[in-house]
């Protein structure tokens, strides 16, 4: 398993997120070899790590409404 630093990550909210505090993640995006996505209610817990390619093919799926 490789660790990967993520002390200087800027994450950001999803634009779907709401000021309620909902069901959210956060993703960086200033990780060259890999996508960092964590919980935004818990942003000292686990992160899930994609390669650039596999996120951009998930989320075009998504706005273009295909099944994930």
């Amino acid at each position: 398993m490789r660790i990967t630093d993520l002390s200087t990550a800027a994450w950001r909210k999803s634009s779907y997120s709401n000021q309620d505090g909902g069901a959210c993640i956060e993703v960086a995006d200033n990780v060259a070899t890999l996508v960092p996505v964590r919980d935004s209610k818990t942003p000292h817990g686990p992160v899930l790590t994609f390669p650039p390619a596999t996120w951009t093919s998930f989320i075009s799926a998504l706005r273009h409404g295909e099944p994930a």
